[in-house]
């Protein structure tokens, strides 16, 4: 089930850099943005944003950085975003990056 049809997906160029230099990745795959328990964000305290680097399967969000990195959002998570946008921005006072949530032009963070 999409609860979000047409989820928009972004990540800026230092982040996409950060995700190249600090997550191993195989060939041919990409950064999953999914769900992790146990976590929090603006959107939810009990549940937050976790990574890792896999094969796109059912995505309901997909970007291609210009470092040439897939980022990506699974069907399977799509309740978690809801009407929800995500931009993932490079924090550089944390040197990480920064997750965004945004309806209606609003940005939680």
């Amino acid at each position: 089930m999409v609860f979000h049809k047409h989820m928009e997906l972004t990540v800026d160029n230092l982040a996409a850099e950060w995700f190249k230099d600090e997550v191993g990745m195989r060939p041919n795959w990409g950064i999953r943005i999914k769900t992790k328990i146990y976590s929090s964000s603006p959107i939810d305290p009990g549940i937050g944003i976790g990574i890792e680097s896999a094969e796109a399967d059912s995505p309901i969000a997909f970007f291609r950085a210009d470092n040439g990195i897939s980022f990506f959002i699974e069907e399977q998570d799509a309740w978690y975003f809801k009407e929800y946008d995500l931009h993932i921005v490079y924090d550089k006072t944390r040197n990480e990056p920064a997750y965004q949530f945004i309806k209606d032009g609003k940005i939680f963070e």
